[in-house]
């Protein structure tokens, strides 16, 4: 008998009711069709954690498919003429190369994501927490989105890369608008304002990388362009992408962990209060779990570079799987009791970082950012409660809070 199809089984990306609470749906899918084809994306959904954790390190599967084969060749309709500014600023970034290029170009970003190099980050990343804790607590609540979550991951990698403060406000709209291209079956409109922010964005980081070279200093930018000059292999177009993939990745994450986070934690007020009573024992592994329980990145797409198969079932070179990280972070086959929110869970391999040659680089820096927000806004507003029920951003593929409305 054949498996049930997703559509059947009610998964549906376009559904508020779905983002909200895509779990029950997860189990019907790990249970009863563990690899199925859903038409409306033409993509084949994984949701165990087996099936993922492999994928993820198969190099029969890419991020890409043009480093072997043409549009045509592939099976696939080329791009419109008029996304080529979103493609072209996203297919020479980290994420969507493969090797060699993406081991050139990670070599050459990792100095700066080294152990050492993100715990020198610890004063600075804690001092920006508790004046953005101080500040909510001040004003006696407000949105815990805009008001912490944001603010402290676009500071920090700002300040990594040297994007001077008068400039970060205009980092976020600019991400928001890139990344709804990585949602499903996006929108004409979506696309237009992907296109417009990476023409604006790659402009801008052009201006900064001459300015840089008139004047270079100790951020990321000065040495990925010192890196180009001595003619360590990274052409202009590689720099401009890498750091919007560093700017993008650093902070999207990072915000909807801290947000998801913290709603996780308001609907459950005995775990909180856990928290409250031991925060130095309990954050590491707390943001661990906060990551596990309501992932961030719910669907990581890979291509099919070579025929595979998965659970059984065989999908052709051509395709495109979706990983479903949020659904394998729930798989009862691999965590115990995993709808239960446990903040000192011990055997937690979560996959919200991705694996393999993908993983993400800057997972130290998010884990230090995250520790450092949650425990600053733990010391500041011991009495922090929810003011209604938050909705959720329409996108499912990038998971987050539109606002958390909190009073202190």
């Amino acid at each position: 008998m054949n498996a049930p199809s997703a559509e059947a089984l009610g998964f549906d990306p376009w559904s508020p009711a779905f983002v909200a609470h895509p779990y029950d749906v997860y189990a019907r899918l790990r249970e009863q069709a563990p690899v199925a084809r859903y038409e409306p994306t033409g993509q084949w959904l994984v949701s165990r954690h087996a099936d993922v954790s492999a994928l993820l390190r198969d190099r029969r599967l890419g991020r890409t498919y043009l480093h072997r084969f043409g549009h045509e060749e592939f099976g696939r309709t080329p791009p419109p003429p008029e996304h080529e500014p979103f493609h072209t600023l996203n297919g020479h970034g980290l994420l969507d190369l493969e090797p060699p290029d993406h081991t050139r170009i990670r070599r050459l970003v990792s100095k700066a994501f080294t152990p050492r190099m993100v715990e020198s980050l610890r004063p600075t990343v804690r001092r920006l927490a508790e004046e953005l804790a101080a500040g909510l607590v001040a004003d006696g609540g407000g949105d815990l989105v805009a008001r912490v979550a944001e603010p402290l991951p676009v500071a920090v990698i700002a300040e990594m890369l040297g994007v001077p403060e008068a400039d970060r406000g205009l980092l976020r709209p600019w991400s928001e608008a890139i990344t709804g291209m990585f949602e499903l079956n996006p929108s004409e409109e979506a696309a237009a304002r992907a296109v417009r922010a990476s023409t604006e964005f790659s402009d801008y980081l052009r201006a900064l990388a001459a300015e840089r070279r008139r004047n270079p200093g100790g951020d990321l930018v000065s040495a990925l362009v010192a890196a180009h000059d001595e003619g360590d292999r990274l052409s202009e177009q590689e720099l401009v992408s890498t750091c919007v993939l560093l700017l993008n990745a650093g902070h999207e994450a990072t915000v909807n962990t801290t947000a998801n986070g913290w709603w996780a934690l308001l609907r459950h007020p005995d775990r909180l209060a856990q928290l409250r009573a031991d925060p130095e024992r309990l954050l590491p592994t707390a943001v661990e779990e906060l990551m596990r329980y309501d992932t961030p990145l719910q669907m990581f797409e890979r291509w099919v570079l070579d025929d595979i198969e998965v659970a059984g079932v065989r999908i052709p070179r051509g395709s495109e799987v979706a990983l479903l990280f949020g659904s394998a972070n729930r798989d009862p086959a691999r965590f115990a009791d995993p709808d239960r929110l446990d903040l000192a869970r011990a055997d937690n391999p979560h996959i919200s970082f991705g694996a393999g040659i993908h993983f993400c680089l800057g997972a130290p820096l998010a884990r230090l950012e995250l520790a450092e927000s949650f425990g600053a806004v733990l010391r500041a507003a011991p009495r922090l409660s929810p003011v209604r029920e938050p909705q959720w951003r329409p996108g499912y593929v990038i998971r987050g809070l539109a606002e958390l409305p909190v009073e202190v």
